[in-house]
């Protein structure tokens, strides 16, 4: 694979900000642009996923006009079939669906089509053009044109099925010939019952991340939630100028995930490989070009990723990693504290009115893998975790399955091993790395060995690390590293409302094996 110039010296750029990597690029003339529209660079996608499985608002979103004068000139809205169906929650999953996609060349007035029965899609929404120009540079990298497409369906009912369709000018859903693009979907129902919903990190474009994706249709989750590290169009992942970036990954990955999230919402939040410099002086520009989630956070259009939504008798929190992290400080502090202050209002309002709170974000509180723990994940948010008692936290970030014992106060609260059930107001809180979803696996420390559910290998301790502010590895001995899996998987939790709600939480392997499994219980 090539790597792109993109006219920062390696050792310059690791000194620099996000912002000010984003500052020298666009103050840098460039000597030669390729245009190359998403339809070209992809290959066929002009025939999309339309089978039944089938903007950036920075100053750097945007095709020129020449772009889209040349995209528009050269087919028809009739051959220019969306592809890349997503779904996503709005601030209150019961009544607010945002759905997503994209079209390989520009189109006009593009729309939703909505009804109760998939033969009746008589409610059309326009839909918001979110549109991104990547540039070329010096003839190393094409530049590329993506168009991203959002409507926000806004008043539905609640526990309601609804049919779409996704059109513009030339290609309606609603005909004979396009009807196996409709898809569905269900609203959050109005009182709380019982639901699955999964989760995992680190995805990618992989067969094995195709094949995670298989197997969560076959939990029928209400959502899934994904901590982070995409679809890695930026392969490197340090935040730079100098990372390898190929957005036409992108492409791939969307229509990759389709079959799922074109009827299961699919909440994301930011991992470090989701920080693209060329959009936006934070790198989120391109996250909020492609995704459409709840706005609801401290800053929507600063953080996309920050967000919190209430399903049933559980509140979702989503958080970015990178504002805190110690290992790659690209965007550390880049909000100045008000993530972390909008997160212990939000935590205190959710723990009122639900009973259990989910928090997922990208970087590891607790893991022994390959990067570890981050210091600064744990001194910016433990304490409010522990304040508000949040009844389970998902990670991604370390490409393996590891489950802690219940921590509290930094040490084993409770051992919870596979099949116990744990209480977070006497034991603590469980930490779970859930990083298994397609990427290249990592392992665990030499000498450690995997132990899950049929393969218990329970060990006293583990030799690891944690990163520090001043970015060192500072070695730990460890006890709480109760579940180890070298393999691929992903988490599905089961909620249950009632005199005695629960969570139970499992943790399934690619050959649809259980390798984990604990309850949580609160007031057990």
């Amino acid at each position: 694979m090539a790597t792109p110039d993109v006219g920062i010296p390696p050792r310059l750029a690791r000194r620099m900000s996000m912002a000010e990597q984003y500052d020298y690029l666009r103050t840098r003339p460039t000597r030669r642009r390729a245009l190359v529209t998403a339809g070209a660079v992809a290959g066929g996608l002009l025939t999309g996923c339309s089978g039944p499985d089938g903007g950036g608002r920075g100053p750097a979103a945007g095709p020129t006009a020449a772009a889209t004068a040349t995209a528009t000139g050269r087919a028809h809205g009739s051959v220019v079939t969306p592809f890349g169906r997503h779904l996503a929650f709005g601030a209150d999953p019961k009544t607010q669906m945002r759905i997503s996609w994209q079209v390989p060349l520009a189109v006009r007035r593009p729309y939703v089509r909505v009804g109760l029965e998939p033969w009746d899609l008589g409610r059309r929404i326009e839909a918001e053009v979110r549109d991104l120009h990547t540039p070329g540079e010096d003839g190393r990298r094409f530049a590329l044109d993506q168009f991203y497409l959002h409507a926000a369906l806004d008043g539905l009912r609640p526990d309601t099925t609804y049919y779409y369709g996704v059109g513009h000018e030339g290609f309606d859903p609603a005909s004979r010939e396009r009807h196996s693009t409709v898809a569905s979907f269900r609203t959050a129902p109005a009182r709380p019952g019982t639901f699955v919903f999964t989760a995992f990190g680190d995805q990618g474009v992989t067969p094995e991340a195709l094949a995670n994706d298989r197997l969560i249709l076959g939990r029928e989750p209400s959502f899934h939630l994904h901590a982070g590290d995409i679809c890695y169009a930026d392969d490197t992942g340090h935040g730079e100028k100098s990372d390898y970036y190929h957005p036409a990954t992108w492409d791939a990955f969307l229509r990759q995930t389709e079959p799922v999230a074109k009827s299961v919402p699919w909440m994301v939040t930011t991992g470090n490989h989701d920080m693209e410099a060329w959009y936006s002086p934070n790198g989120y520009g391109g996250q909020s070009a492609r995704w459409a989630l709840p706005e609801n956070g401290f800053d929507p259009r600063e953080a996309p990723g920050v967000y919190s939504f209430t399903y049933g008798n559980v509140g979702i929190v989503a958080l970015d990693a990178n504002d805190v992290s110690y290992e790659i400080p690209a965007n550390r502090g880049y909000t100045d504290g008000r993530q972390t202050a909008w997160l212990d209002r939000r935590l205190g309002e959710l723990r009122r009115t639900v009973d259990f709170v989910v928090v997922f974000f990208h970087h590891c509180a607790y893991s022994t893998s390959t990067h570890a723990s981050d210091g600064g994940v744990r001194d910016a948010w433990l304490p409010l975790f522990a304040k508000h008692q949040v009844d389970l936290v998902i990670n991604g970030h370390n490409h393996v399955y590891e489950r802690t014992d219940a921590i509290r106060g930094g040490r084993v609260g409770r051992r919870v091993p596979v099949g116990a059930t744990t209480d977070p107001t006497e034991d603590g809180i469980v930490y779970v790395t859930a990083g298994g979803a397609g990427k290249s696996l990592y392992g665990f420390p030499p000498g450690v060995r995997d132990s899950y559910e049929g393969r218990v290998a329970d060990r006293e301790s583990v030799r690891t690390f944690h990163w520090t502010k001043a970015r060192d590895k500072r070695r730990d001995t460890v006890e709480w590293s109760r579940v180890r899996y070298t393999g691929y998987s992903f988490l599905s939790v089961e909620a249950q409302a009632g005199p005695a709600p629960r969570l139970r939480v499992e943790a399934i392997a690619q050959n649809g094996e259980r390798i984990d499994h604990f309850d949580v219980r609160r007031g057990t």
